[in-house]
């Protein structure tokens, strides 16, 4: 019995185009993130069983975006909601670097923790957060297939946990704004990573979004 998850990111906020670190800050959709979410609905076309998102308002307009035409219910799930970054939130990764560069480095190459200003206080705290949080979802709804629309940090940080990655993985993965990475689990939950920043359904011309 194959269970499949879909753990896809948001669509675009103005502070995405602006390289904010947005973590637990509400930022709402741009226009562009709205159109960017009515071509991952058109491409999914309701075939999913269950839909979960993070109650942050751009990942929860995205997810009732992608159920609109389906009788499928957005479950709202607050442990997927965004790392909580702190005082690194609102500035740019080389605001960040420039303003605290001891703490960046260490954020940048710590294997076994990846501490953070404030919030979630580690990338470690994160990823033992979405693991649970993503594998619990996953034990309810076994042999189903299962969308949670979430954020790039915390679904980076749920993969480190759910393959056991160090925590410099973090930083070599790039998922873009309503992508989708597709795992499988087994009987056991045992889990297989399928597709990695899935962003074929934005197949057009970027002067017309």
């Amino acid at each position: 019995m194959k269970t499949t998850l879909l753990l896809i990111r948001h669509g675009e906020t103005e502070w995405n185009t602006l390289g904010k670190f947005q973590g637990c800050i509400d930022i709402a959709l741009s226009q562009d993130g709205i159109k960017q979410a009515e071509l991952l609905k058109n491409r999914l076309n309701g075939k999913f069983d269950y839909i979960y998102a993070s109650p942050l308002n751009r990942a929860l307009e995205t997810a009732n975006i992608i159920a609109s035409f389906t009788d499928k219910e957005v479950v709202v799930e607050n442990d997927i909601r965004e790392i909580n970054f702190g005082e690194w939130e609102g500035l740019t990764v080389h605001e960040i670097a420039e303003n605290y560069p001891e703490k960046f480095k260490a954020w940048r190459t710590d294997k076994k923790e990846s501490k953070i200003c404030g919030g979630d206080l580690s990338i470690l705290n994160a990823s033992n957060r979405a693991k649970k949080c993503v594998l619990n979802i996953i034990n309810e709804h076994k042999g189903k297939k299962i969308a949670i629309v979430a954020h790039g940090g915390i679904i980076k940080a749920a993969l480190i946990g759910i393959f056991e990655w160090d925590m410099t993985m973090y930083h070599k993965m790039a998922l873009g704004n309503t992508c989708i990475n597709t795992l499988t689990f087994d009987k056991d939950l045992n889990p297989a990573l399928v597709s990695l920043n899935d962003t074929n359904h934005l197949t057009y011309d970027a002067k017309t979004v």
